[in-house]
């Protein structure tokens, strides 16, 4: 079983890694960092959600998040608004500019995915995307 954790963490670290390398390049021309990136995907994703519930999703402090999002409202790629029935919420949510650089860097994303999925059977690819489904909630 040992021998089985170890390979496996093993795999899931290159694969980790190259994923990392991946996203650094793709966004590596677009001015922003990879976690800026990130947030824009969620945005992008889930069209606006509060302050506190982005910092969740992208693993950061709600003091990390107010610093990216001052710099991404300054490049007008987002804005942030007081939440309407909670005054100690701001809601964020992106600009039509934001928009774009989601939409192109989800391209991205697609292109990926469709090169991975090409190299399995369908029932690898249900079974793949079972298995993350599982795992993603305990991560």
């Amino acid at each position: 079983m040992n021998d089985d954790v170890e390979g496996l963490a093993h795999k899931m670290i290159e694969f980790y890694e190259r994923m990392s390398s991946w996203e650094h390049g793709v966004v590596k021309g677009s001015g922003l960092s990879p976690a800026q990136m990130h947030a824009i995907e969620i945005l992008g994703m889930y069209d606006s959600c509060r302050m506190k519930e982005l910092a969740e999703k992208l693993g950061v402090t709600t003091g990390s998040l107010t610093v990216m999002v001052d710099r991404l409202e300054k490049r007008g790629l987002l804005v942030r608004r007081p939440h309407e029935s909670d005054r100690r919420s701001y809601m964020v949510a992106l600009t039509d500019r934001g928009r774009e650089h989601y939409a192109s860097h989800h391209k991205f994303h697609l292109k990926l995915t469709q090169d991975m999925a090409a190299v399995l059977t369908r029932e690898e690819l249900e079974a793949f995307e079972g298995i993350l489904e599982k795992v993603l909630p305990q991560i």
